[in-house]
């Protein structure tokens, strides 16, 4: 809190310290809390070059990953002082600060694929959550990909009986605290920067995440076991600082506009490309064993997970709910 402070003083002191000389770029502080090899990561490398490239150095964006600057937790209270003016935070990061309609993308299973995943986040649904940030002092920019979660422990997670007595890490997200709950482990909500390490010494005992943040935060060093579960989905909303960005000359946002729409299609596209490659490589050095379930088990894991749709409706609203799952079934008939 005390560093959020401090940066938020820095950004007035600024502001009241007289207009910058006019060949001074416009400087973006672009945060985020994963490595550059990941897709969030290279995505966010791709919207700095054609941001400073389209607006011929008007804009220089400096880029902080692994949570250089701050913390889960930190980061979108840091973006609404003005502290920084863009991050990707995942959807879940969105229901502490109130927006608790993100949560309905941590819905276990209810998107089948990728494609299906594109149907809402390029329609009107996706426009519509967008427009839910405003009110709270930001902009959402672009939806951007990283996967879908496996689960991983150290000990083989099979069945939903598997799951019980163990300590997960979450993120904060009240819709996986269900999730976790539903199959009888106990979620505990970390920073991403501090899994390795809780993983490491046993303060937690297992948790989900994509192949890509798994390979680049070793966390398959420290799990004897990854189960390919596919049970639920990772994404990231690119949010720039509202204040900040209708402050921007008109001509400036729309070369950023064009930007971070190419470096969405880039980064999105890189997705699916980072997991297989991120799969590969811990295959290689066969330090988690790598389990694949049966019809029957992964059927066994949807219907303990069913549950977790009525227990967070409330939460996350039952008629949004039923548009996210009109639009998903809709997209896979």
């Amino acid at each position: 809190m005390r560093k959020l402070v401090l940066a938020a003083a820095s950004v007035v002191a600024i502001a009241f310290a007289g207009p910058a000389a006019a060949d001074d770029p416009i400087v973006i502080k672009f945060s985020h809390v994963v490595a550059t090899n990941t897709p969030k990561g290279q995505a966010a490398e791709k919207f700095k070059e054609l941001a400073e490239k389209y607006t011929n150095g008007k804009v220089k964006v400096e880029v902080y990953p692994n949570s250089q600057l701050y913390k889960d937790k930190e980061e979108l209270e840091a973006l609404q002082l003005g502290a920084v003016q863009m991050l990707a935070p995942s959807n879940a990061k969105f229901g502490p600060i109130g927006v608790k309609e993100f949560e309905v993308f941590d819905l276990p299973y209810i998107l089948p694929d990728l494609a299906t995943l594109r149907k809402v986040t390029d329609g009107p649904l996706g426009t519509k959550l967008l427009k839910l940030l405003e009110p709270k002092g930001m902009i959402g920019l672009a939806y951007w990909d990283n996967g879908f979660k496996q689960m991983s422990a150290n000990k083989k997670l099979i069945e939903p009986a598997d799951y019980k007595g163990l300590k997960f890490r979450i993120q904060s997200s009240k819709v996986l605290e269900a999730q976790f709950r539903n199959l009888g482990a106990i979620p505990q909500v970390m920073a991403f920067s501090e899994v390795y390490q809780a993983l490491q010494t046993g303060v937690v005992d297992g948790q989900e995440n994509t192949w890509s943040n798994i390979y680049t935060q070793k966390m398959h060093e420290v799990q004897k076991y990854i189960t390919t579960t596919n049970h639920g989905y990772i994404g990231y909303i690119v949010v720039v600082n509202k204040k900040f960005w209708d402050g921007l000359p008109p001509d400036i946002r729309e070369q950023c506009e064009k930007a971070m729409k190419e470096a969405t299609a880039y980064g999105n596209g890189q997705s699916q490309k980072e997991n297989d490659d991120a799969l590969a490589e811990i295959k290689k050095t066969g330090k988690s064993e790598i389990i694949a379930l049966t019809p029957e088990q992964d059927a066994a894991m949807r219907k303990a997970m069913e549950p977790v749709y009525k227990d967070v409706a409330k939460r996350v609203g039952q008629g949004l709910i039923d548009e996210f799952v009109k639009e998903t079934k809709g997209a896979t008939n």
